[in-house]
């Protein structure tokens, strides 16, 4: 019964990487469709253990009734390491595809917003890019936003704030008791404790005075220019350079005419 049911893939760069789309995960479920979450790289940046981030979100997804034969950490299996995704997007999409031929056909693809938050994020929306134009579903899919560099802010960066020239924001109203319960989720991924410390005030303010999910159409023309003016995030944050990325994602993007 499973495997008749639509799938919706969300693809991801980082184990937690979820926490953005919980309520269209769950929407998902609710209208009878299946959730299918695939993870491209191995989330071992900064000394994190892969297999210990793998069984956090194992065990919030399925948490959110995801069905665990519906996990994939593509990363950890094709050794595609954390910060890197854009120099393997080749090895990536090779590995993506063989998933996608088990799982059968794929009416959406949800994906990292083209935001310059984080290399990984914007590597994997090249994939996502790649994989929806080629099924013919680039219409159906949407890119979610997590955190970027906000030009001319004093903040270091701000949490679920989709960029104007990504498109008209598509928003799902969350209900108070479901916020509570996605705020509470984001300490299930103890290993990520620091980093989700540091969320977790922006997600407050943003689950609690906006409360809702905030998803963007996809593009191809986005990618053809920066996300934004000025630095972006990962630039100041990773130390790799826009150009750089460019460079690196330059024949995946030639070959898809992404």
């Amino acid at each position: 019964m499973l495997h008749e049911l639509p799938i919706t893939l969300f693809l991801f760069a980082h184990q937690d990487d979820e926490f953005g789309v919980f309520a269209v995960i769950e929407s998902v479920i609710r209208r009878g469709g299946r959730p299918v979450c695939i993870y491209m790289t191995d989330g071992a940046g900064g000394g994190a253990v892969s297999a210990v981030r793998n069984a956090e979100s194992l065990a919030v997804l399925t948490g959110l009734g995801v069905d665990r034969d519906d996990l994939h950490f593509v990363g950890t299996e094709e050794s595609i390491p954390d910060g890197q995704l854009v120099a393997h997007l080749d090895h990536a999409e090779l590995a993506l595809c063989r998933i996608l031929e088990r799982l059968g056909p794929v009416t959406r693809i949800v994906m990292h917003a083209w935001e310059g938050g984080h290399q990984d994020h914007d590597a994997v929306h090249l994939l996502g890019l790649a994989i929806a134009k080629d099924r013919g579903i680039l219409g159906n899919s949407q890119q979610f936003a997590l955190y970027r560099r906000l030009p001319g802010s004093l903040l270091p960066f701000v949490l679920f704030r989709p960029l104007a020239a990504n498109g008209p924001v598509l928003v799902q109203d969350i209900p108070l008791r479901r916020s509570f319960r996605y705020l509470g989720l984001m300490f299930q991924y103890r290993s990520q404790l620091k980093s989700m410390i540091g969320l977790w005030p922006m997600a407050v303010h943003h689950y609690l005075f906006r409360g809702q999910q905030l998803l963007q159409p996809v593009n191809l023309d986005r990618t053809r220019q920066a996300p934004h003016p000025g630095l972006l995030l990962y630039e100041s944050r990773a130390k790799v350079s826009y150009a750089h990325f460019c460079k690196c994602s330059a024949a995946f993007r030639d070959r898809h005419r992404i």
